[in-house]
């Protein structure tokens, strides 16, 4: 769809246009398509006023250089995303992997230590933060109506988006066929510490999130806890064990203590991967989970993993 076409696409979603899922959903306050600004053939900023997060929000979305009903991929950023353009185009070569591709692919623009989640609170470092209700209720329909999607949905994400991508898998199973993550850990029971870190570290207070740690909002978003609403989904997990692998070298737009810490963070992440494998494993809840010998806590091993995702993602969303 290009910027001439917005005012259609307004008044098809203020007039209340049927998407396939629409009716299994609680309906939100309507958000607003403002403004498509085309940054290439394949890839769009798209500019959406909502009124969960109180502001206009940018995504960003790769998609087919022609026409045609196709399904739809959000993959979220990590700790640290960009405010003009997903990590994702930064740091890897997705936009020029899924230009060929009958996806469309969602890229949230902000969002820093967020773990793309409604907040309890407004918090003084980062404002309102209601990422959930954005992503699941307020934006799918104007990304299905702008961009022919139609509607089978799969979410995935890095770190702390990864983690974020099993939370609202789980709190919204009704929404995706398929949830990847790449170097995340779903256990919030093991995750949480370095969840709460992570946001401090970033000038946010952790309370602002779900509240004290142990409280029951923890529980209400622990995928672990929630695993069963995972059932029938297709899951994908990758994770390296911290040993220095093949692109320790390259230089990458990746968070600075990477460099440093990336080992010693992606070994506990394998563990944590471990146990959440096994926890799907007891329910008999099928998953593939790839853990590479090597691999630190980096964007090159998250291009990799991208890729390789996508052989179980696609025939998942039909893609």
């Amino acid at each position: 769809m290009r910027r001439h076409a917005v005012a259609v696409v307004v008044l098809a979603v203020t007039l209340g246009v049927l998407v396939p899922w629409a009716g299994r959903l609680p309906r939100a306050a309507a958000a607003r398509l403002v403004g498509i600004d085309e940054l290439g053939p394949t890839r769009s900023a798209v500019f959406v006023d909502s009124p969960a997060m109180g502001r206009t929000v940018q995504v960003q979305v790769l998609h087919p250089p022609g026409g045609g009903e196709r399904p739809t991929y959000y993959l979220l950023d990590g700790l640290d995303p960009g405010d003009r353009q997903s990590t994702w185009t930064n740091a890897t070569d997705a936009e020029r992997f899924f230009a060929d591709k009958n996806v469309n692919v969602v890229l949230p623009i902000g969002g820093q230590a967020s773990y793309y989640t409604d907040w309890q609170s407004d918090d003084p470092r980062f404002g309102r933060y209601r990422w959930e209700t954005f992503l699941t209720r307020e934006l799918p329909p104007l990304i299905d109506s702008a961009f022919d999607g139609n509607g089978v949905n799969g979410i995935g994400g890095l770190s702390m988006g990864g983690i974020a991508a099993f939370v609202l898998a789980a709190r919204n199973p009704e929404l995706y066929t398929a949830v990847a993550g790449y170097s995340a850990c779903p256990d919030l029971g093991l995750a949480q510490g370095a969840m709460l870190f992570s946001i401090a570290n970033r000038g946010g207070n952790p309370g602002n999130m779900w509240g004290p740690p142990g409280g029951p909002a923890w529980a209400q978003h622990d995928p672990a806890l929630l695993a069963d609403r995972l059932r029938g989904k297709t899951i994908y997990l990758s994770t390296g064990t911290g040993i220095p692998g093949p692109h320790e070298t390259e230089i990458k737009p990746q968070l600075p203590e990477n460099i440093f810490f990336g080992g010693p963070i992606e070994a506990a992440v394998d563990g944590c991967v471990s146990a959440f494998e096994q926890r799907l494993r007891a329910l008999s809840i099928p998953a593939r989970v790839d853990h590479s010998a090597v691999g630190t806590h980096s964007w090159s091993y998250w291009q990799d993993t991208l890729h390789v995702s996508w052989g179980a993602l696609a025939p998942a969303l039909g893609a």
